[in-house]
């Protein structure tokens, strides 16, 4: 190729880039909820809650709240709901109290739920086991890479994403 077609070539190149990084859309940032946002979802979408202190205080450990839960995590819950048929009673959300770690409670990504015949049977029946965690229980794989454990007498479920909704 001769010296002009090739700086051409190069130039197009560095100008098509330059637009497009122009006028891409901005990568997104994650979707926090406050508590009355995520329970509104979480009713419409058929799905309880319940607090063992009857309370919603973030800063309360008895509390169950969803102050600055993830809009991804309220809509894999909502994926197990419809995907699953069964009826889900969330019992764990973002109050403190829970082990700390990136992927926490605190930090948006993690609920509890109370246990069933109906969940127990879906997520066994329908995610790829992993194995015994030492510490924390037995733990399945969704499709979609999400975590769920069974910790004895509940479900610990880490939504890395919303699970195909």
């Amino acid at each position: 190729m001769s010296r002009p077609i090739t700086r051409a070539t190069a130039l197009v190149t560095a100008f098509t880039a330059a637009l497009v990084l122009a006028f891409a859309a901005p990568a997104s940032a994650a979707t926090f909820l406050t508590h009355a946002q995520a329970t509104s979802q979480l009713s419409a979408a058929g799905i309880s809650w319940t607090s063992s202190g009857g309370c919603s205080d973030r800063n309360v450990s008895t509390c169950t709240s969803f102050d600055q839960v993830r809009q991804t995590t309220i809509d894999g819950i909502k994926t197990l709901r419809s995907a699953s048929g069964c009826g889900i009673t969330v019992t764990g959300g973002t109050e403190t109290g829970h082990s700390g770690g990136t992927y926490s409670h605190w930090n948006g990504y993690k609920l509890d739920t109370r246990q069933s015949t109906c969940l127990d049977s879906y997520i066994s029946n329908n995610f790829t086991y992993v194995g015994y965690i030492s510490g924390w229980g037995y733990q399945y794989r969704s499709g979609a890479g999400n975590l769920y454990t069974d910790e004895g007498n509940h479900w610990d479920i880490l939504y890395y994403n919303c699970g195909g909704c």
